[in-house]
C-alpha cells in the first residue's frame, strides 16, 4: 500500500469478540492503521489490552473518557476513519445504528462519520433470522451500509447455522482489495446478477431442478463488485459461500427469481443473467406428495416465465446480458436471442468439453453483442473469466 489507510474497527459483544482480536492482528499485518472501540458488552469477552496491544493504539469504550483534551473523542475518531468496521456486529447494535440511537461510544461515533461502514454480523441464527433484525439490515442496507454476510457452520450456542462471523483473514483480504488502487468501471452502476438453479415443486417432498451450481453467477457478481458496482445477487439454491458487501436475495422457483429482479430493476443498469431457469414446471403441485404406484406416472408441465423476455420489454436504458449454454452453430444462435429478447449482450457457454461442465471451475466462452460484435475468451478460472468480461463489456461502452 502507498499509505497506511486508517481503519476504525467497532466491537459490540458476543463470543466472536475473540475473531476480531485476530482481525486487529491481520489488518495491521497488511499495512493498515487500525484503532479500536468496544462496547460495554465486548469488555465482557475481551480485555481492552489484548486490542490494544494488536494495533499499538489506545482502545476506546466510553464516551466522557477524553484522552486528548485538544479533541472529542467520538468526533475525532470518527473523522480519523477512512473505514468503519463493525464486527462483530450484534443484533443489538444492527438495530441501534437503524433507528439511528447514540447511547455509548460506538453508537455515536458510528452516526458521527461520513466514511464507510462495514457490517459483519455474529449472532444465533434464530436471531438472525427474526422479522425485526432482516428489517433493521434492509434499512440499513437501504442506507448505504455494506455487509459482510456471515458465513454457516457450528455457533457458540451449539446450533448449527448461518451467523458466524465472516474469517478474519476474508474480511482483511476485503479491506485491502477496497483501498487497492484500481479502475473501478462500474463505479455508481447497478448490476443484478441471477445465479444458481431454480426448483419446480411437483409436491411438498419432490421438485424439477437442473445441474447449475452457481459458480459462475457468483464469479461474476463478485467481479461486478471489485470493478465499483453496487451488486444485487439473486440466488437459487446452491452450496457455495456467500460472496460479502453486496445485497443477497434468496428465491427457489423461477416466478420468485421472476419477482426479485423485476424489483430492483427499475434501478438497475446492468441485468446479468446467469440463473439456469426452469423453462417448465407442474402445471399443477400435487398435495400430500405423490406416492409410488403400479404403472408409469405423467405429470403434466407448463411453461414458466421467461424472465429476460419480461425484463426486456420493461427495459429503457438498463444493458441486458444472457449467459448460456449454446448449440453448434452459435454465432446465429446469438444473433437471433440477441433480438428476440432485445438483449446488449450474451455469452455463449461451449459447456460440453472436460473442464467446462458444470460444477467445473473453468470456462471457456464468447461475448456477443450489437452490431456483429464478437470476442472469444482463453478457457480461463471463473473468477478471471468474470473479471474479464465485464472489463470488455465496461470498455465497449465507454467507447463512443
Amino acid at each position: 500500500m502507498m499509505q497506511k489507510n486508517n481503519i476504525l474497527l467497532c466491537v459490540s459483544g458476543g463470543i466472536a469478540v475473540y475473531k476480531a482480536v485476530a482481525l486487529v492482528s491481520k489488518l495491521s499485518q497488511a499495512g493498515l492503521n487500525v484503532k479500536v472501540i468496544m462496547t460495554e458488552s465486548a469488555r465482557q469477552f475481551v480485555n481492552p489490552l489484548s486490542f490494544q496491544v494488536m494495533s499499538n493504539n489506545d482502545v476506546f469504550y466510553d464516551t466522557f473518557d477524553e484522552k486528548d483534551s485538544r479533541v472529542i473523542a467520538h468526533i475525532d475518531l470518527a473523522d480519523w476513519a477512512d473505514l468503519v468496521l463493525i464486527a462483530p456486529a450484534t443484533a443489538n447494535v444492527i438495530g441501534k445504528l437503524a433507528n439511528g440511537i447514540a447511547d455509548d461510544m460506538v453508537t455515536t461515533t458510528l452516526l458521527a462519520t461520513t466514511a464507510p461502514v462495514w457490517i459483519a454480523p455474529a449472532m444465533n441464527v434464530h436471531m438472525y433470522d427474526h422479522p425485526a433484525v432482516k428489517r433493521n439490515i434492509s434499512q440499513l442496507a437501504q442506507d448505504g451500509y455494506k455487509f459482510i454476510e456471515p458465513s454457516e457452520g457450528f455457533l457458540a450456542c451449539g446450533y448449527v447455522g448461518k451467523g458466524r462471523l465472516e474469517e478474519p483473514e476474508k474480511i482483511t483480504e476485503l479491506v485491502v482489495k477496497h483501498f487497492a488502487p484500481k479502475s473501478l468501471p462500474l463505479k455508481g452502476k447497478k448490476v443484478i446478477v441471477s445465479a444458481g438453479p431454480t426448483r419446480e415443486k411437483i409436491d411438498p417432498v419432490h421438485f424439477i431442478t437442473n445441474f447449475s451450481t452457481g459458480k459462475m453467477g457468483y464469479a461474476m457478481a463478485e467481479a461486478a463488485r471489485d470493478l465499483g458496482a453496487d451488486v444485487v445477487l439473486v440466488s437459487g439454491p446452491v452450496q457455495l459461500a456467500r460472496p460479502a458487501c453486496m445485497k443477497i436475495i434468496d428465491i427457489e422457483s423461477a416466478h420468485q427469481m421472476y419477482e426479485a429482479m423485476d424489483a430492483e430493476f427499475a434501478a438497475a443498469d446492468i441485468v446479468i443473467k446467469t440463473a439456469e431457469v426452469a423453462d417448465y414446471r407442474p402445471k399443477q403441485i400435487h398435495t400430500p406428495n405423490v406416492k409410488k404406484q403400479d404403472g408409469d406416472l405423467a405429470i403434466e408441465l407448463e411453461h414458466s416465465i421467461d424472465i429476460l423476455a419480461a425484463l426486456g420489454d420493461k427495459k429503457a436504458t438498463q444493458r441486458l446480458i444472457d449467459f448460456t449454454v449454446g448449440p453448434n452453430d452459435i454465432e446465429a444462435y446469438a444473433q437471433q436471442k440477441l433480438f428476440k429478447q432485445k438483449l446488449d449482450y450474451m455469452i455463449v457457454n461451449v459447456g460440453t468439453e472436460q473442464g467446462l461442465d458444470f460444477g467445473t471451475e473453468t470456462n471457456r466462452v464468447t461475448l456477443f453483442g450489437k452490431e456483429d460484435f464478437k470476442q472469444t475468451f482463453p478457457q480461463l478460472q471463473k473468477k478471471d473469466l468474470a473479471l474479464a468480461l465485464l472489463t470488455a463489456i465496461a470498455e465497449r461502452e465507454q467507447t463512443p
